[in-house]
């Protein structure tokens, strides 16, 4: 993140950027209690099994598949406003859990946490941008993505704290009261974030909203696209679950391990992007899918490969190393960038694969789910395997191009 030194140079005066860092810290905070805590609420409280949480995911991925449509709608709303409201959203959906619920209404609550999560998602970008000074817009987007990340270490950080308190000092058996004190912990990250937003100086004009474009150049970016959702979604949905499910990790160590990715990929993204830099997004591509594919492996058979002392610690580090080589997806945009004619096709060709990447998310989730419930998790990672090997293959044909040179063009 930058220094506070150098801040007036970096965003411009009266321009609200102070508030709008401080809303996305505290928001990210709010989701990173929410991501931590979520899965082992499903299974505790509602014992959602395979195919159940399959098709939760279905359901909280539809927002996202319906943004571009959402957003078009709103194309006279500034991006300020589009962010309260999405904020107001979710605490609407964190509120609800609060109250008694079956598995079909808790799968509706999720919905309007997540489409309260889809709204605010864009638009921070946009926002970032316009604090910014013009040349300084990538130093913007680079704290916004630090103030996330941060966000997230610090929620889940403080999942891990609520539930070793309640349980070891407190003695509190009842885990739908310690939920509850989560979810309200939520509400006040989220009720904070809000306020911020209504800074005096903000900025009241809409960005300029993505469309959904296709061209032909672009069909093995929407491939990849297509590869990234699926992969995705057996990372947030499945692998979780198999910790949870399977091997028995209760809410303070999955929070604990969360805050540990986010931590590490504080550091890891950026050189993830150097390494990009260096040795170009082809090979970064096939490299991130042969490493996916003992990940997947491992996720599948762990328990039959090692020592039941050993089982945990590897599949913790199994999932680390997951959460790191997640972060290559940026390889696939910058292939984007350096086959786009300009910025507006490549916001727009970006925006399309956001479409395109929700679409099979909310297609893989129920199938996964179904292989899960049917054939076991064992088959359902070593057709995640398959598929990365695949993805592989596919990337191998994308033509070479000098690392040194990619920003500029493809050979």
């Amino acid at each position: 993140m930058i220094s506070f030194r150098r801040s007036s140079d970096i965003f411009k005066p009266d321009s609200g950027a102070t508030a709008f860092f401080v809303s996305i810290l505290v928001w990210g905070i709010g989701v990173g209690c929410f991501a931590a805590t979520m899965n082992n609420f499903l299974s505790e409280i509602h014992d959602l099994n395979a195919v159940e949480r399959g098709w939760l995911e279905f359901f909280r991925e539809m927002p996202g598949l319906a943004l571009v449509f959402i957003l078009a709608l709103l194309y006279r709303v500034s991006d300020w406003r589009i962010m309260r409201l999405g904020t107001i959203v979710s605490i609407i959906g964190v509120s609800l859990l609060m109250l008694p619920a079956g598995k079909f209404a808790v799968i509706g609550i999720i919905m309007i946490w997540s489409l309260g999560e889809h709204l605010v998602m864009p638009v921070r970008n946009a926002i970032a941008m316009q604090v910014a000074r013009p040349e300084n817009a990538g130093q913007s987007l680079g704290t916004l993505s630090g103030a996330m990340h941060f966000g997230h270490v610090l929620g889940s950080m403080m999942v891990a704290g609520v539930f070793w308190g309640s349980t070891r000092l407190l003695n509190i058996t009842d885990r739908v009261v310690i939920y509850d004190s989560v979810w309200v912990m939520i509400f006040i990250m989220l009720a904070i974030s809000l306020v911020c937003t209504f800074a005096p100086n903000a900025p009241t004009q809409a960005s300029r909203r993505s469309r959904l474009y296709f061209r032909r150049k672009f069909w093995k970016f929407y491939a990849l696209e297509l590869f990234y959702g699926a992969r995705k979604q057996i990372f947030m949905t499945f692998a979780p679950y198999v910790l949870i499910r399977v091997y028995g990790f209760d809410t303070a160590t999955m929070a604990l391990l969360l805050g540990v990715c986010a931590t590490v990929n504080i550091f890891m993204a950026p050189l993830v992007g150097r390494l990009t830099d260096r040795i170009g997004y082809r090979r970064v591509m096939i490299y991130d899918t042969v490493i996916l594919f003992f990940v997947c492996l491992l996720y599948g058979f762990a328990g039959e490969l090692f020592a039941p002392a050993l089982v945990v610690a590897v599949l913790c580090a199994n999932f680390l190393l997951d959460s790191v080589i997640s972060t290559s997806a940026l390889a696939t945009n910058l292939y984007a960038k350096i086959i786009s004619d300009n910025q507006s096709e490549l916001t727009s060709t970006l925006s399309t694969g956001i479409s395109i990447n929700h679409l099979i998310s909310v297609l893989a989730a129920p199938l996964g789910g179904w292989v899960w419930s049917h054939y076991g998790v064992g088959v359902l990672f070593a057709s995640a395997a398959v598929m990365a090997v695949f993805n592989s293959l596919f990337a191998m044909t994308i033509p070479k191009t000098d690392a040194g040179a990619q920003g500029n063009s493809s050979k």
